[in-house]
């Protein structure tokens, strides 16, 4: 390939998917984390021995997170097509693939969470209800500020998760990085930006890490 073409497939191609890819992660890490820590919290109060116990509650929820876990994200992907054009108004591209990313990484993060949440000091949490903290007060004041550092390192795990499956969200028309694999590299034959992009996935991966670990050592 000559000098000219690869820099139109870099510029035209490569870093327009690069900016597809960082809009998707970004979005779907936000909103997985905040749907996520909910969910966390909601587990850890209700869950047995918890600040509020309710087993019907806590069951119900374990079980929608252990199913929606359970599915593989293609497949999930698939599956809710119907529920993704409801919301986004379509199937394809950046928007729809928020969707499965979304419903896929809030459980995730949730799991995650709650175990940074049940891994706090139990006295901490029993002194503060003995001054009269409510169940708010103790989430929001003791809770989750002492696993700050904890969900920080798990915010790295799910943004590391999440970016392995928008690239497989590119299969199903989602665009970004795995789009590009598949279609410029795959599909046409061509090894070179098919291992290219595969390189620049293991560079975001390594620089999201890197990131994660400086904020949680800055934090612990």
């Amino acid at each position: 390939m000559s000098e000219q073409p690869w820099d139109k497939i870099i510029n035209d191609v490569m870093l327009p998917a690069l900016g597809s890819t960082a809009y998707m992660v970004i979005i779907a890490t936000v909103l997985s984390s905040a749907i996520g820590l909910v969910l966390a919290v909601v587990l850890v109060v209700t869950a047995p021995g918890g600040l509020h116990p309710n087993n019907v509650v806590y069951r119900a929820l374990d079980i929608i997170v252990n199913i929606l876990r359970s599915f593989p994200f293609i497949i999930l992907a698939v599956a809710i097509i119907p529920l993704t054009r409801l919301i986004v108004g379509t199937s394809i591209g950046e928007e729809a693939a928020l969707v499965p990313l979304v419903a896929v990484g809030a459980p995730f993060t949730a799991r995650l969470f709650e175990g940074s949440l049940k891994a706090v000091d139990h006295d901490l949490i029993v002194a503060a209800s003995s001054f009269g903290a409510s169940t708010l007060q103790v989430i929001g004041r003791v809770m989750i500020p002492e696993a700050i550092p904890a969900i920080i390192l798990n915010v790295t795990l799910a943004t590391i998760s999440i970016l392995g499956l928008t690239a497989m969200a590119g299969a199903i028309g989602a665009g970004g990085l795995g789009a590009v694999a598949i279609t410029y590299g795959y599909q046409n034959f061509n090894d070179a930006i098919m291992y290219g992009t595969v390189i620049v996935l293991v560079i975001l991966v390594q620089l999201i890490q890197l990131i994660g670990n400086l904020i949680y050592r800055k934090l612990k």
